[in-house]
Formats: structure tokens, C-alpha cells, sequence
């Protein structure tokens, strides 16, 4: 999940990632979405924050968070977590 604000958007230059990677692995095991956290009371701790964060969930459990935009560890953590 791409957490972002409404005041400075989803982050689009990791889109491209994602989509790469869930074209390798196949789009049954990926799903990617943006949540503005503005709008949505559980994710208000990652409110006031100018930076990306990334949400990875397994089994609707919260397992690992990413602070900013680093390609080569979301791709590891991504493949990792598969």
C-alpha cells in the first residue's frame, strides 16, 4: 500500500516498479493499492510526513514498512514477502 497525503499525492515513480515486478511473479500473488491517509483513521500515524511510505501486508497483517523511495530494497522486500 502507497500511503500518501492529499497534499502531495500517490507516489508515481514507483508505479513502473510495481508493475514490473507483478508482470515477473504473476498478478495473482501481487496487489498493489494507494490509501490516503487523510481520509482513513487507522493509517493517521503516518500523517505529516513529506515522505513515501509502503505498507506490506501478509495475511491482513501489517509485516514490514517503507519510508521513502528506495527501488532496490521495495524490490527485495517485495520478493522477499512473496
Amino acid at each position: 500500500v502507497d500511503a500518501f497525503q492529499a497534499w502531495c499525492g500517490p507516489c508515481k515513480t514507483v508505479v513502473d516498479l510495481f508493475r514490473k515486478i507483478r508482470n515477473d511473479v504473476g498478478s495473482d500473488l501481487l496487489h498493489f493499492a494507494v490509501a490516503e491517509v487523510d481520509s482513513i483513521d487507522a493509517l493517521e500515524k503516518y500523517r505529516g510526513k513529506c515522505q513515501p511510505v509502503f505498507l506490506f501486508y501478509a495475511g491482513g497483517e501489517l509485516v514490514t514498512v517503507i519510508r521513502g523511495v528506495n527501488a532496490p530494497l521495495l524490490q527485495k522486500t517485495i520478493l522477499e514477502q512473496l
